[in-house]
């Protein structure tokens, strides 16, 4: 099984994070392959720069997808993830739906730990539109300046604890989701130590995709899942026509 990560920022410290956490997590005989976005900015932070991440996400999976079983959006958030599942003919998860999916099977109210005070509202309603609103329990978030985005964990490891405690004890949380690449590997270094069960992006986007590919579904043929239509396009990267001619 060949899983393809795609970080649509442009970050390879926080790819290196992606993969480490990703290979410790496959199964045996899985490969991973992680891919940094080509264009953008260094984390996405806000609703237009998931903008900029998704289209940087579908011309890398557009031009790599065939080589591979599955396809993770590594970014919390999941930009262009919807959209990939449309258009590509194997299955598509992100760190996000993955994370939230395996917060579910654990407990039902559920806190996301995040990095920024800016990303909160993006996050809630990449939550809600998952239909998961009313289970969510809080957003708390880093209120600190990145000085460097592969470092985050590093930096601010006790704050980020202290978040996910405040979260159980204030809010009512009976999972933590660790939101993001950049702190992928994270809920490792805290299990144990927190009274709720901790929850990782990355590790959960990789086991669910492997799920999904051994689960052998078959792909949306119809419904609002099933390919774009074709149409003209212009100006378009190679890839990106292709896969939309349905000749990728």
């Amino acid at each position: 099984m060949k899983l393809l990560l795609i970080n649509p920022n442009i970050s390879d410290s926080v790819s290196e994070l992606i993969r480490s956490e990703a290979q410790r997590s496959a199964s045996q005989g899985t490969e991973i392959e992680v891919l940094t976005a080509p264009f953008g900015v260094a984390y996405i932070e806000t609703r237009f720069e998931a903008l900029i991440g998704a289209y940087a996400a579908a011309q890398l999976a557009a031009e790599h997808h065939a080589r591979f079983d599955a396809v993770v959006v590594a970014a919390f958030g999941d930009p262009g993830l919807t959209g990939l599942r449309e258009a590509l003919p194997v299955p598509v998860t992100g760190l996000t739906e993955a994370a939230l999916a395996s917060a579910c099977l654990l407990g039902h109210r559920i806190s996301v730990i995040a990095i920024s005070q800016r990303i909160q509202a993006w996050y809630r309603e990449v939550v809600e539109s998952y239909g998961l609103g009313t289970r969510l329990a809080s957003i708390r978030a880093l209120d600190h300046p990145l000085a460097s985005i592969g470092d985050v964990q590093e930096d601010h490891a006790q704050a980020l604890k202290a978040l996910a405690e405040r979260a159980v004890d204030e809010d009512g949380a009976d999972v933590i989701v660790l939101a993001g690449a950049p702190l992928a590997g994270l809920a490792r270094s805290l299990r144990g130590q927190l009274p709720v069960p901790v929850v990782d992006g990355v590790s959960s986007a990789v086991r669910h995709a492997e799920t999904l590919v051994a689960l052998q579904p078959g792909t949306a043929q119809r419904g609002s899942f099933s390919p774009p239509p074709v149409k003209l396009n212009r100006g378009l990267p190679p890839a990106i026509a292709r896969l939309l001619d349905r000749s990728a």
